[in-house]
């Protein structure tokens, strides 16, 4: 059984989320606003946040980018909204994925079954392969969902983690958006492409910040990225 946490001020709406992941067999626990659901999420460590943004005090872009300090939890924003500039904002937060009020509980029972297939994947990949990744100063491993430069560690949400994985397994070979949105994302994906710049973008910049400010994704402009030394 998995443990989903629901933060989200309005009653009607928590409720009815809440039914709707109860009634699919999660431990469903609830909050309904920014500082409770942070004190929850660290204390009973959920497999899955839904986090609504627009909360009174701390609001949910708060709430996640404190969570991503010392957590790769998956975090599902639940936001009115509709903004473009508005949702690449949260996902350079760490959030994983990103739901529009008003919207129907199924699509929400539905999408969170397939961020936690995916994790579930994730970790199923960890054990299948419990050796490390290298690629000259920076190991990734599976097993720990752990990433490390020269023996520094680098804190990666769980998105980047799998870019990074993808990248490292193939040093040299182009991605375009189509195959990143297939090996790291999953076939259940449905963002727009300005989702995974936003998410190889902040890939990029944990890695030069640990790593002396030395450039390992490059844009292949009119195609995609490619990890190496250019």
């Amino acid at each position: 059984m998995s443990t989903v946490l629901v933060v989200e001020d309005d009653p009607h709406t928590r409720e009815l989320v809440r039914l709707y992941l109860d009634r699919d067999g999660h431990h469903v626990l609830t909050a309904d606003n920014g500082s409770d659901g942070l004190a929850a999420a660290r204390a009973e460590h959920p497999d899955l946040v839904l986090l609504d943004v627009m909360m009174p005090g701390l609001n949910g872009w708060e709430v996640c980018q404190t969570l991503r300090r010392d957590s790769d939890v998956p975090i599902v924003m639940l936001t009115a909204r509709v903004e473009e500039d508005d949702r690449l904002a949260g996902f350079d937060l760490g959030a994983d994925d990103y739901i529009t009020k008003p919207f129907s509980p199924r699509e929400v029972a539905a999408r969170v079954r397939a961020i936690l297939r995916r994790s579930a994947r994730d970790r199923a990949e960890g054990q299948d392969n419990p050796g490390q990744l290298r690629w000259e100063n920076i190991t990734v491993d599976a097993r720990e969902h752990s990433v490390d430069i020269d023996g520094a560690a680098v804190r990666l949400t769980p998105t980047e983690f799998r870019l990074l994985a993808m990248f490292v397994k193939q040093p040299g070979r182009v991605f375009d958006r189509d195959r990143i949105i297939d090996q790291a994302f999953g076939y259940d994906y449905d963002g727009f492409d300005r989702t995974v710049d936003v998410h190889v973008s902040s890939l990029r910049r944990k890695l030069e910040s640990a790593n002396g400010g030395r450039r390992v994704i490059h844009t292949i402009y009119g195609v995609g990225y490619k990890f190496g030394d250019g």
